[in-house]
């Protein structure tokens, strides 16, 4: 793995954790709701998506870190909008 490899793979693991923390937090701590692990935990299985689909083969436009990190966060947002409806 090279370092540029490493870093998209930061950027992605990152906005992941943090997505999932900040839902864990905000549906649990500031909203009160109680909310399972398997809810809370959809931001890390787009991060287990995007280790497993990196092949080394031809990628799409859209495939791209920053496009992962944007579904990561998107996922977070749904779930605490699940948690609250």
């Amino acid at each position: 793995m090279d370092l540029e490899s490493a870093r998209e793979d930061t950027v992605v693991a990152v906005a992941a954790a943090g997505t999932a923390v900040a839902a864990t937090v905000l549906t649990e701590l500031v909203l009160g709701l109680e909310t399972p692990l398997v809810v809370r935990a959809v931001p890390l299985v787009v991060y287990l998506s995007y280790r497993l689909s990196r092949k080394g083969g031809p990628y799409g436009s859209w495939d791209t870190p920053s496009a992962w990190a944007v579904v990561a966060v998107a996922s977070g947002v749904a779930t605490v909008a699940f948690a609250v409806v």
